[in-house]
């Protein structure tokens, strides 16, 4: 399972340019992840909070969204998260299994 740390959720934002953290969610999900999503709180002027901590030892800095991967990869950053979904959807069960299929 892949997780997707934020800030306070995944909440739509009434910025036109919309929410980086709902955006990194949308687009995982839409490659078909569900993410275990890690609300942080806090924001990057006030760093106390531990989610905000812990972004930091993964990434250096006190930014989310990031994204950890199952194999402890780190994607930081919501424009990172979106093209890495992009160029990695998620198989289903369904479609793995197919693909092992012997031809009749």
């Amino acid at each position: 399972m892949v997780k997707l740390y934020t800030c306070y959720g995944t909440f739509k934002s009434r910025k036109p340019e919309g929410h980086p953290c709902r955006d990194a969610h949308q687009a995982l999900v839409g490659a078909g992840y569900k993410p275990e999503v890690v609300r942080t709180g806090g924001c990057v002027l006030n760093p106390a909070f531990p989610g905000r901590r812990e972004v930091r030892r993964l990434t250096g800095n006190y930014q989310v969204p990031t994204l950890v991967l199952d194999d402890g990869t780190v994607v930081d950053g919501t424009q990172n998260i979106v093209e890495w979904a992009a160029a990695n959807p998620r198989q289903s069960d369904a479609s793995f299994a197919g693909s092992f299929a012997r031809p009749s």
